[in-house]
């Protein structure tokens, strides 16, 4: 739908922006309807390992995860301004949204239990990279801005986890 609306109008559209934001929560809300659907089907499957999970996740160390998340802004924040490319919340090197998805990735990974860590992992690294896919498809930034704060983003999350 996007692309259609962009090959109909050459210049900013009010109504564009209005189609392309209902286009957008609609797709919003066909992801929460499919989320609670697989949830309803497969419920009686999945009810024993979600208490164990969540039990994990009350248990887990959150703080060390919110730590790692904000260490992670600051770094991207300041090499933005050491480089001098992007604003600190526009564009640039390194791409922040590449970095908080893959400092993401790395904190799942670290608080997941050994028996569901490859998928639990395996899931949010796709994640991340379908955040940092969209920001080269948007034109945001560049494949090396998304794969530096990528980089930045895992590194700095491993060693906030491994010092702790």
């Amino acid at each position: 739908l996007e692309q259609a609306i962009d090959v109909a109008t050459t210049s900013f559209d009010p109504l564009a922006k209005l189609a392309k934001d209902v286009a957008a929560g609609a797709v919003l809300i066909a992801t929460v309807n499919a989320v609670a659907i697989g949830y309803l089907v497969f419920s009686g499957e999945v009810s024993e390992r979600s208490t164990r999970l969540l039990d994990r996740l009350r248990d887990a160390p959150a703080n060390l995860t919110l730590i790692a998340l904000v260490l992670t802004i600051l770094v991207v924040i300041a090499t933005k301004a050491y480089t001098g490319r992007g604003t600190p919340l526009r564009g640039g090197l390194p791409s922040g949204h590449a970095a908080l998805a893959f400092s993401g990735w790395m904190a799942a990974t670290y608080v997941v239990g050994a028996e569901h860590r490859f998928l639990i992992s395996s899931i949010a690294l796709l994640m991340a990279f379908l955040v940092a896919q969209t920001r080269i498809e948007a034109g945001v930034h560049s494949a090396v801005e998304v794969a530096y704060g990528g980089v930045l983003g895992a590194l700095v999350t491993l060693a906030v986890f491994q010092i702790f």
